[in-house]
This record gives structure tokens, C-alpha cells and sequence, in this order.
């Protein structure tokens, strides 16, 4: 008898477990309602969760105590409860600011946003620049400054008028300036805080800003310059394949024909203009603050013709708080800055040390006929048909 009895004393405390688990229809009963470890798990490692749980516990009116009564002011909603609401973005929210993210107080965008800009952009940021002078350095040890082939002549052929390089020179200068007080405030606190304190980097960063902030509008001014000035010496042809295909001549004695600008200049001119322009445009978003709304809608778009799905992602969010757009156009700003600034690394390069003759293009505007003709032999038959026509037109 005692032995049946300890049988089934055992199958019971066996059974127990398992019973009390298929009685349990809430799995965060045993949290009183909060997440639970998988949920936080799920969180850490970036996957989508459902968080109903919490945002729809935000209170209910119905349970209200009475006016009247001690609690009475707090309606139907806890204080857990009432931030939630705030989190998000379902309380009743009255403020006597008018600003568009006034009533915003309390997202979530701020922390993915801050390890992003903290850690990729600033890893990989500082590995493509690094990464471009490393193989600028590289290219002249092995190939050397490009000189003139043949004999030089003496003579001079204008190439860019006075106004064309005042443009020139006014983006150039701009945007050394913006890449500069950029990258100060992108990496100054990992780089500058270190050697010189944060008394020196709090002056050099409001410096910074002011300036980066001001000097903007002369890039834009710039950027419009010069693409109304070269877009149509920009514009592609048949004699860029040719170009491309030998490699402009840079790895072979002679150099291809090519018309005022070679392929190479003209993938320059159109990153400028492209980049240029998105940068600007994100960067008078971020002086106008929450007046532009650029990416919501441009997620729209990109949802509506299935692009995220083309790289594996899900649908990017359409709906975003004026903070998140502030984010988004943050980001944006800065990587796109730093691409064109290892392009502009290149074309630096090309136009000073790396090609003889180069920079007195942008120099004095005229440059050696020799050079011209090697480098671009269709412009420099243009140049030469049209002389004795403008000569007769003058006498």
C-alpha cells in the first residue's frame, strides 16, 4: 500500500508542471503583463516583436475614478500607462509650443540612430577615407605624375573662362570648408575630445558649425554655377566608351580621343552634381528643421514598387515622427558626404600631382597645346575650326 502510494505521488508531482503550463493562456502571466526574456532577447538581436501588449495598455477611461474622488485627476491611466501613451504617439497631447515636434515626447528612433552614427559610420566612414589616400599614395608610387608625351609648343589654349572658374573655385573652396567642419563634428568627439580636452573642442565645434552652417549657401550657389555652365560638355556619348574601354590612357602611352571633358571628368561632374545636390538638400532640411519631409515619403515610393525586397528587407516605415526625419536626413547627410569626399580625394589628386599641365586648366584657364591635344584631341579640333571663323567676325 505505502508503495502504490509513493507511485502515485510521484505521477502527480510529475503531472503538476505540465498541467499548471497548459493552464497558462497568457505567456507573460507570470510577468504580470510586462515583456518577457524572449521578448528582450528578440529586441537585442534587432528582430521585429509584437509589442501590443504594451502599447495598447495605455489606460481605459471607462475605469476612471470620479472626479471627485482622490485619484480622480489621473482619469482612467496609471503613470506606467500614461508613458506609454507618450512613447507611442497615442496620448491626447496639448502644449503651448506650435512647433510640428512639440507633441513628440518620447521615440524610440534616438538610440538606433546614436549607435549607428557612434559606430558603423564612423568605422567604415573613416575606413574609406583612409582607405582612398592609402590608394592615391599607392597609385603615384607606382605610376608616377602623368606627364606630356610629346614636345611641348609654347602656345596656349584657353580652356575654361574666367567665370567658369570662379565657380569651380568657389565649390571647391565651399566644399573643402563643409568636409572639414564636417568631419570635425562627425568624428570630433572621438578624435579631438582625446588630445585637446573638451574646453578646445566645445570652441572649435561651435566654430565649426557656424561655419558649416553659413558657408553652405555658397555651395549651392556654386553647384548651380557650374551645372548650368557644363552640363552640355557633360552630357554622355559614343567617345566614352572608347575612353572607358582603354582606360583613359592612364596604364598605356597615349591617351584616348576625347571631346572638352573625357569620361572620367564626366563621372566627376555628374557625382557632384547628384551628390551635391542630395547633400544640400538634406542639409537645408536640417537648417530648416521639421519643415521638409523628405524621407517618408520617399519610403512610400520605395515601398510601392517593392524595392527594399530586391536587398531582403522588409518595408522601410512611412510613418515617421519630425525627430526621425531629422535622424534619417542626419545620416544621410553625412554618408553621402563622406563618399563624394573620397571622390573629390581623386580628383584632387589628378588635378595637382598627378598629371602634368593639369591644374593650370583651372589655373590661368589656358593650357599647354600639346597637352590639350593629348588629352583631349576633339575638343582641341573644335577650338581650332572655330578660329578663323571668330578671327573674320572680329576684323
Amino acid at each position: 500500500m505505502r508503495f502504490m502510494l509513493i507511485i502515485l505521488f510521484s505521477v502527480f508531482a510529475l503531472l503538476g508542471p505540465v498541467a499548471a503550463q497548459d493552464g497558462v493562456a497568457d505567456s507573460r502571466a507570470s510577468t504580470g503583463g510586462a515583456q518577457t526574456l524572449e521578448d528582450i532577447l528578440a529586441r537585442q538581436a534587432g528582430q521585429a516583436i509584437d509589442d501590443s501588449f504594451r502599447s495598447d495598455a495605455t489606460g481605459d477611461p471607462a475605469r476612471a475614478a470620479p472626479t471627485t474622488g482622490q485619484l480622480g485627476t489621473l482619469g482612467g491611466s496609471s503613470d506606467p500607462e500614461l508613458w506609454r501613451a507618450f512613447r507611442y504617439g497615442s496620448a491626447d497631447i496639448t502644449t503651448q509650443s506650435r512647433g510640428p515636434a512639440a507633441e513628440t515626447l518620447i521615440q524610440d528612433g534616438g538610440m538606433w540612430w546614436l549607435e549607428f552614427r557612434e559606430g558603423p559610420l564612423l568605422t567604415y566612414g573613416g575606413y574609406l577615407l583612409a582607405g582612398t589616400l592609402v590608394l592615391l599614395a599607392l597609385f603615384y608610387l607606382i605610376r608616377g605624375r602623368i606627364r606630356i608625351d610629346g614636345e611641348k609648343t609654347g602656345r596656349k589654349i584657353e580652356r575654361f573662362k574666367a567665370f567658369e572658374r570662379f565657380g569651380h573655385w568657389l565649390l571647391a573652396v565651399s566644399f573643402l570648408v563643409l568636409g572639414l567642419t564636417g568631419l570635425i563634428s562627425l568624428f570630433g568627439r572621438k578624435v579631438l575630445i582625446p588630445n585637446f580636452g573638451h574646453d578646445a573642442f566645445s570652441t572649435i565645434a561651435i566654430g565649426s558649425k557656424w561655419v558649416h552652417n553659413n558657408i553652405s549657401w555658397a555651395f549651392i550657389v556654386a553647384l548651380v554655377i557650374i551645372f548650368v555652365v557644363w552640363v552640355v560638355h557633360n552630357l554622355p556619348d559614343r567617345t566614352d566608351l572608347n575612353w572607358l574601354a582603354k582606360g583613359g590612357g592612364i596604364f598605356t602611352k597615349g591617351h584616348p580621343p576625347a571631346k572638352k571633358f573625357n569620361a572620367g571628368q564626366k563621372l566627376i561632374f555628374w557625382s557632384v552634381i547628384l551628390l551635391g545636390g542630395s547633400i544640400s538638400l538634406t542639409g537645408v532640411s536640417l537648417l530648416f528643421p521639421f519643415d521638409l519631409q523628405l524621407f517618408a515619403p520617399t519610403f512610400a515610393k520605395l515601398n510601392a514598387i517593392g524595392a527594399p525586397g530586391w536587398v531582403g528587407l522588409a518595408e522601410l516605415p512611412t510613418t515617421l515622427t519630425p525627430q526621425e526625419e531629422m535622424q534619417f536626413a542626419q545620416l544621410w547627410h553625412a554618408i553621402v558626404s563622406l563618399v563624394l569626399i573620397a571622390i573629390v580625394f581623386a580628383h584632387i589628386y589628378i588635378g595637382s600631382v598627378g598629371m602634368e599641365g593639369a591644374f593650370d586648366a583651372m589655373g590661368s584657364g589656358q593650357v599647354e597645346e600639346q597637352w590639350a591635344r593629348e588629352h583631349h584631341s576633339l575638343w582641341v579640333e573644335e577650338v581650332k575650326t572655330k578660329e578663323p571663323a571668330a578671327a573674320a567676325k572680329e576684323a
